[in-house]
């Protein structure tokens, strides 16, 4: 379900306008003597992510030579031609290029833009050039560049598949990073994180076929950037991560547990509550805080909303709290007869900050004829659309790590027409179950809102210390809630 809405930025592979590293470029020509490195920005994210070997290798040499006195050429698949061509590209400081089927075009081409003068083929493989084969010098000259901070940072999503485009990175010098086996996202991948954070300064070339999923290559290598981590490392909400969160409202023990005491106190008290988690989790427990930020009321108040907005001046300490314990917070809006958009601006400075994410409660989402606790609110998948689609935009503008946005229900009817929700690769979307009662009814709730629910959603569950009958412990709510919910928050 994610979109493309943003286009990937290929600088350094498509504009050869960027590759300003070639020396003496005169109407004589380049001179190939030595190879130089492309000159890209260090804002530039190159993707390598097609769908063969072959062409990647094509791609990592672009993205990373402005030119060179030659190439290694090897036959895509070969795994011994692909290791001698690796040992010999390293010693002439020269990219490794693949051939695929028989089809060496590309190659030929690549070695053309390098203003290469020969090739190496290392195994049964040939290139229908003029470029002179034989064999590469051994020891050639390093790669040349105007700065050293061009030198660009190499994130693989499968070093094996992809042992041409780590050889032609470590030939000019980049620096490779390796994702984690199974990830496919970098903001899931703590190392790589790290490693873009600390190389801020230096392109970036993302190298594998697993990388043309990313909706936004561009966005989550600037996120990367910013150094951020959730407590246990990486930086999507919901990919290796589970959650245990106290819910209320501040000063408001009535409203749930987080409001019977200070945000010191409650940072306390949500690592105790979590603790027990982590013993019957299969992934990393964190725990968190839900605060109530409008609070649903019976009467309508001065602007006749039927909803109390706290001041961001309340909230600031639990958020203040929570930030420098690692714990991420979520802001919960009850509208009243508001609506979800117009409260989440009033909390903009918040959530501006990384690891503040945001709830919406349509339970308190009211018409102009319904007051509070009299009706169950709902809301249109298109108002939740325009909710998501300017958070998503705030994250982007500010160069956030990815936020979760909560949708709370427990009735179908809560969120209108859901299938048209729509979802943004800055965000991930969590449907929080917060029934309350006997478990058969809780369970029949939890399942009947998973019929026909949009893919790629996350699932929460709230245990209520005085509603439910009787309310889970620890190991029950994750052995006999499936699937088991990313997020468990206590009322």
């Amino acid at each position: 379900m994610r979109s493309r809405s943003t286009p990937r930025l290929l600088v350094a592979i498509a504009v050869s306008g960027l590759l300003l590293g070639a020396a003496g470029c005169t109407s004589s020509g380049p001179d190939t003597s030595r190879p130089t490195l492309a000159k890209a920005s260090a804002d530039t994210v190159s993707v390598a992510d097609a769908a063969d070997a072959a062409a990647r290798s094509v791609r990592v040499s672009k993205a990373l030579f402005a030119s060179a006195p030659g190439a290694v050429v090897a036959r895509a698949g070969d795994t011994d031609g692909i290791r001698g061509a690796a040992k010999a590209a390293a010693s002439a400081h020269v990219p490794v290029l693949l051939t695929a089927k028989n089809k060496s075009a590309a190659v030929a081409r690549e070695l053309d833009r390098l203003g290469a003068d020969w090739y190496q083929a290392e195994g049964d493989v040939s290139v229908d050039t003029d470029v002179e084969q034989r064999q590469a010098p051994d020891g050639g000259d390093a790669p040349e560049s105007t700065r050293a901070s061009r030198q660009a940072t190499v994130v693989v999503a499968d070093a094996s598949a992809d042992a041409a485009a780590v050889a032609t990175a470590k030939a000019a010098g980049a620096k490779v990073v390796t994702m984690p086996e199974g990830v496919t996202d970098p903001a899931a991948a703590p190392d790589v994180v790290t490693a873009l954070h600390e190389r801020a300064e230096h392109p970036t070339v993302l190298v594998g076929a697993a990388f043309d999923a990313l909706p936004d290559p561009e966005w989550t290598v600037r996120a990367a950037e910013g150094g951020f981590q959730l407590r246990n490392g990486g930086q999507r909400p919901f990919d290796g991560h589970r959650y245990v969160a106290l819910y209320g409202a501040p000063g408001a023990p009535a409203l749930g547990v987080l409001g019977e005491q200070g945000p010191k106190e409650t940072v306390q008290r949500a690592e105790q509550v979590a603790k027990p988690y982590r013993a019957e989790s299969d992934e990393l427990v964190t725990p968190a805080m839900e605060v109530i930020a409008t609070v649903a009321a019976g009467d309508a108040g001065a602007d006749g909303d039927y909803s109390t907005e706290l001041p961001v001046s309340t909230l600031e300490p639990y958020v203040d709290a929570a930030h420098d314990a690692d714990m991420p917070v979520i802001i919960d809006l009850q509208p009243g007869r508001s609506d979800f958009l117009s409260q989440a601006k009033q909390y903009e400075s918040l959530l501006k900050k990384p690891g503040v994410w945001l709830a919406l409660d349509p339970e308190w989402r009211l018409t102009k004829d319904q007051v509070p606790l009299e009706q169950i609110g709902s809301v249109s998948a298109s108002e939740v659309n325009e909710v998501s689609s300017w958070l998503a935009s705030l994250v982007r503008e500010e160069g956030l790590p990815p936020k979760a946005l909560v949708l709370h229900q427990f009735r179908l009817s809560m969120i209108q027409d859901r299938g048209a929700l729509k979802t943004h690769p800055e965000l991930d979307m969590l449907v929080h179950v917060d029934g309350q009662g006997s478990q058969p009814d809780k369970q029949a709730t939890w399942k009947a809102l998973h019929q026909g629910a949009p893919e790629g959603l996350h699932w929460g569950w709230k245990n209520f210390y005085d509603e439910d009958t009787p309310m889970l412990t620890p190991s029950q709510t994750m052995s006999e809630v499936s699937p088991t919910p990313s997020l468990v928050t206590y009322q």
